[in-house]
């Protein structure tokens, strides 16, 4: 996620720069709010791809060989026609912002411990004047404020525009980044809704297959919980929106977990495999479980856990053997994929369910 790239850049120390996509106008690659950090190291996320996103890496390696680690903010217009080499047909307003001074940490990792909390929030920024020459930057939730745009009855205003924006739908419906016009005295304003990750998926198991699961998980809007007895299995360094635990008592972890989570197990003991069915089960408001395993092992444990007192019904939510169909390959790469696709095919399904007005609109931190 953005977020722990930005946080992963700054805490290091290296500079680098924050590119939003403030206003997306007819066909464009990303909608308005997606987001892509460029360090002079690495480049994480994406504003869409193809000669955008190649003239706006350049543009922000420019900022930052220019800057030498200072403050520095850009608004750049790309019409998305043959000049640019690409033939969407709309138009694209993309903000540049260096981060990674002292600044930032009045409020990156506030905000960040507030999205991995669930919340949401909005991140002003000033699209011009002393304010953006000076790196300020206000970051608004429900209920607290970090940072300043320079200016007491500014940050006052800010703050309560960006809270009605939150109240006009409640998250995950969180608006697109709007622009408010400035005056004499005052800067053009960037109002950026920023979401906590779309959902939450508890993955019990490290082998070979949890660790290939995990890294094409990484790459979606979620946060993952990553559960293992054994502390060895894990590897030196996961990404930013994977939390480790090495845990015990696995089946308690199940109880820890959000409402509406995702589950999937796959550990390294059928019996360990069975508990976790039956906790996750009995627990019922989970969005989806995903159980690995083939045919015979599902009705072995449907047997088992209807002894037990599940319900053939309750039961019947469980995907066993998991992954999509039509990918048979057994290598854990393969089957990390056909995994993957079933979550997101259950997650599409969720979303389909809700009415049409709580679509999200905005990049998912």
């Amino acid at each position: 996620m953005w977020i722990d790239d930005l946080e992963e850049f700054v805490n290091r120390g290296a500079p680098c720069v924050l590119v939003t996509v403030a206003e997306a106008k007819g066909s464009t690659p990303r909608e308005a709010g997606a987001r892509m950090v460029v360090g002079g190291d690495r480049i994480a996320g994406t504003v869409g791809g193809g000669r955008l996103e190649y003239e706006s890496i350049r543009i922000a390696r420019a900022m930052l060989d220019a800057a030498g680690g200072g403050p520095a903010t850009r608004v750049e217009e790309f019409p998305l026609g043959p000049r640019l080499g690409q033939c969407c047909g709309g138009h694209a307003t993309l903000l540049f912002e260096t981060v990674g001074g002292t600044g930032s940490r009045d409020w990156l990792p506030a905000l960040a411990g507030h999205l991995r909390g669930g919340g949401a929030g909005v991140v002003v920024s000033p699209l011009g004047g002393a304010a953006a020459a000076a790196g300020r930057k206000l970051v608004v939730t429900r209920g607290e404020v970090w940072g300043s745009l320079g200016d007491a009855h500014l940050d006052a205003r800010s703050t309560a525009a960006a809270r009605d924006l939150l109240e006009e739908e409640a998250p995950p419906a969180v608006p697109a980044p709007r622009r408010r016009p400035g005056t004499a005295e005052t800067p053009e304003l960037l109002f950026a809704p920023v979401l906590p990750a779309e959902f939450h998926v508890v993955l019990f198991g490290a082998g070979h297959v949890g660790k290939a699961l995990c890294a094409v998980l990484a790459g979606l809007p979620c946060r993952i919980t990553w559960v293992d007895q054994r502390a060895g299995q894990f590897p030196a360094a996961v990404p930013g929106n994977v939390g480790v635990r090495v845990s015990g008592e696995p089946v308690q972890e199940v109880d820890r977990a959000p409402g509406g989570a995702y589950f999937l197990v796959m550990t390294h003991s059928h019996a360990l495999d069975l508990a976790l069915s039956e906790r996750i089960l009995r627990r019922g408001d989970f969005a989806w479980f995903g159980l690995m395993g083939s045919a015979s092992k599902r009705k072995r444990f449907e047997k088992r856990l209807l002894r037990e007192g599940i319900p053939a019904a309750v039961f019947a939510r469980t995907a066993c053997p998991v992954g999509v169909e039509g990918i048979d390959a057994k290598h854990p790469g393969a089957v990390a994929v056909a995994v993957a696709a079933q979550v997101l095919q259950a997650r599409e399904r969720a979303a389909a369910r809700l009415p049409a007005t709580r679509a999200p609109q905005a990049e998912h931190a």
